[in-house]
């Protein structure tokens, strides 16, 4: 029965539509939580007190909105923006309509990863930009974002692999994927197997992901690479 399974033309292609699927959303939510979560993360530093664009008001606005996103579970989260996925991509069942929530729920962790990131610059070289004349704008483009990035880039292979799971949640309520494949074949018809298989996927997606996240973080960081 197992031996059935596993070399089963059928099943093989489930498995291939069921990656595509989750590598669809990974993604393209991945790329929109850059596009999101970056500027956001840079603007809760440069907004805090004594900064370049010191405004407190903002600075709390923003986190206030961050803290409240991160605070609730993804699958309460999904359900309660429906109206809004309905509203973006015409339905709420499918990989794309799952991109909606993974988008929202994962761009406040980006942009927090982001923060810690950019609050590890050395103030000097800030300070130093200021005083050489360099705008708001170039010192986040010159100075904060390539200072901090080995630090985003991690914080960018936490972030996809957080969505790795996040994407077999939305498999769980129609949003395809691996998730759905698991649970409709390995969970409620009995097939411990295609479990087996999922998992198996996952694992080497996570471990794949990070270790290309570690080395890029390594080979962008010019400290270690001075010292060497």
């Amino acid at each position: 029965m197992w031996l059935d399974a596993w070399i089963s033309p059928a099943l093989v292609s489930i498995v291939f539509v069921s990656l595509q699927q989750t590598l669809h959303m990974v993604l393209v939510s991945a790329l929109l939580a850059v596009v999101l979560g970056l500027p956001l993360g840079i603007l809760l530093v440069v907004t805090d007190r004594r900064h370049i664009l010191d405004n407190p008001s903002l600075h709390k606005g923003l986190g206030l909105v961050v803290n409240l996103v991160r605070s609730t579970p993804f699958i309460i989260l999904m359900v309660s923006i429906i109206p809004l996925t309905r509203w973006i991509v015409g339905t709420t069942v499918g990989t794309t309509a799952a991109i909606v929530p993974l988008t929202i729920a994962i761009t406040p962790l980006f942009a927090r990863l982001v923060e810690a990131a950019v609050r590890e610059v050395d103030k000097s070289l800030v300070d130093a930009a200021l005083s050489m004349g360099g705008s708001p704008w170039q010192i986040m483009y010159k100075v904060l974002v390539p200072e901090a990035l080995p630090g985003i880039i991690a914080g960018l292979t936490v972030t996809i692999v957080s969505l790795i799971g996040y994407s077999t949640m939305a498999g769980v309520v129609g949003g395809g994927g691996l998730g759905d494949l698991g649970i409709r074949f390995g969970y409620q018809r009995f097939m411990p197997e295609v479990m087996l298989l999922v998992i198996i996927i996952l694992v080497v997606m996570v471990q794949s992901i990070q270790f290309l996240g570690d080395r890029l973080s390594k080979s962008v960081n010019h400290r270690l690479i001075k010292d060497k």
